[in-house]
C-alpha cells in the first residue's frame, strides 16, 4: 500500500486516496484521507480517518491564522488555476503540499489548542457545523463530535435539531416536516489499488512512484 506518511514521537499523518466528486455537470472536486495515528495527549482519539477538500484546508488555515496573531504559519499548496484533475503530477505535489502543511500544523504546539483543528482531523463535520460546534451552538460537544464521529448518534442530534427548526419554521404555515433525500456518493477513484482505493503516494521504505500514465487517459478534464 501506498501513502504520504509523516512520523514523528508522537504522529503519524497520512494523505492518501484522492477521489473525483461531480457535484454537477459543470463542478467537480478532488477530496483526500487524512488519517492520524497519534500517541500525543492532545488528541482524544488515537487513530482517525476524514476526508478533506482542498477549499477545506484553506478554511482551516485561515481560521489558524485568526488565533494565531503574529506567528507565521505554515503554508498550503498554492492554488494553481491550471490544476488539471486528470494530471497524476498535479495530485500528487498537492498532496504532498497538504501532508507537508498538517505536519507543520502538529508540530506546533500553540495550533493544536484549537478545537477546530481537533474536528477537523478527527470528525466527519463540515467546516459549517466545526465552526458551530466550536462556539458551543450544536446539541453535541467538541469531545462527543470526535469520540462518536462515526456513529449514528451525532446524526441522530443534527435530525432532532433540523426538526425543530422545520417545526418552528413550518407551524404558522400547516405544512409538516420536511424530508431531504440523502445525497448519493458519486466519488470515483482516479486508480485503484489492490483494496480497490486511488494511492498516489509511497511509504517511507519506498521512493514515491509516479503512477501509470496511461491509467489516466479516461480521467475527467480539469476544472
Amino acid at each position: 500500500m501506498y501513502d504520504l506518511m509523516l512520523i514523528s514521537d508522537q504522529y503519524c499523518v497520512c494523505v492518501q486516496d484522492p477521489r473525483l466528486h461531480k457535484e454537477d455537470m459543470w463542478h467537480t472536486y478532488v477530496d483526500y484521507e487524512i488519517c492520524l495515528h497519534t500517541n500525543s495527549m492532545c488528541f482524544r482519539k488515537k487513530s482517525s480517518s476524514v476526508r478533506r477538500r482542498y477549499s477545506e484546508f484553506v478554511w482551516l488555515r485561515q481560521c489558524l491564522e485568526r488565533n494565531a496573531l503574529i506567528m507565521e504559519l505554515p503554508k498550503l499548496p498554492p492554488w494553481n488555476p491550471f490544476f488539471n484533475l486528470s494530471n497524476a503530477h498535479h495530485v500528487v505535489q498537492r498532496m504532498k503540499g497538504l501532508k507537508e502543511f498538517l505536519e507543520n500544523v502538529l508540530h506546533t504546539p500553540l495550533l493544536l489548542s484549537d478545537s477546530r483543528l481537533h474536528l477537523f482531523l478527527q470528525s466527519e463535520l463540515n467546516t459549517k457545523k466545526i465552526e458551530k460546534c466550536a462556539l458551543g451552538k450544536t446539541r453535541y460537544t467538541v469531545a462527543e463530535a470526535i469520540q462518536r464521529s462515526h456513529s449514528s448518534y451525532i446524526s441522530r442530534l443534527e435530525d432532532k435539531e433540523s426538526c425543530d427548526s422545520d417545526y418552528e419554521s413550518s407551524s404558522s404555515s400547516g405544512y409538516g416536516v420536511s424530508l431531504e433525500t440523502p445525497a448519493q456518493d458519486n466519488s470515483v477513484s482516479f486508480f485503484p489499488g489492490a483494496d480497490g482505493h486511488l494511492e498516489l503516494c509511497s511509504c517511507l521504505s519506498e521512493s514515491i512512484q509516479p503512477p501509470t500514465p496511461e491509467l489516466y487517459d479516461d480521467s475527467p478534464s480539469s476544472l
